[in-house]
């Protein structure tokens, strides 16, 4: 649960400790920091900081987990299971600022990954339905809310897609 300092500076300590053990001949330990070295290269591009991220998002500290969330090198190369919370702060983030089309975009992407279970998902899918009826799209609505409907398990969610589904019979 590094940020990108944290992780340059453990690839940069195993690159010493190699160079170190080779230097007094510790083969198989300069091996052992070499593995260390690739460990965090591949953690850096699979998983990054979105734990991290997700900690201060949680804490309801968006500028943080906005800054974290920059430090991703490449969205597409997250693992697929760290990619859906990605969106997902960041369409959150946008909805917060009122940026509804980039809300939407995110929402949409995050929708196609695995979040932490079928609530979540549905709470993905009641978003990207009050976005469409906030543009007066009617089917979209009503094709995201039947999604939604399926996969809500709360009585919380359950009620947030009654009100929407209310909303969009009013128009």
């Amino acid at each position: 649960m590094y940020n990108a300092k944290g992780r340059y500076a453990l690839m940069a300590l195993f690159v010493i400790a190699a160079g170190v053990c080779l230097f007094y001949d510790q083969i198989q330990l300069a091996v052992l920091a070499g593995f260390f070295f690739a460990f965090v290269i591949w953690s850096h591009f699979k998983h990054s900081s979105i734990l991290l991220a997700s900690k201060h998002f949680k804490n309801g500290d968006y500028e943080k987990t906005e800054k974290i969330l920059a430090e991703v090198p490449n969205p597409d190369r997250l693992a697929r299971n760290r990619r859906g919370y990605y969106e997902f702060m960041r369409a959150n983030i946008a909805l917060k600022r009122e940026e509804y089309d980039v809300a939407e975009h995110h929402f949409q992407i995050a929708s196609r990954f695995p979040l932490g279970g079928k609530n979540d998902k549905a709470f993905v899918l009641i978003h990207l339905a009050n976005l469409a009826l906030r543009k007066k799209d009617v089917e979209r609505t009503k094709a995201y809310i039947e999604k939604a409907k399926e996969l809500a398990v709360t009585p919380k969610a359950q009620e947030i897609i009654n009100k929407i589904e209310q909303e969009a019979n009013r128009l």
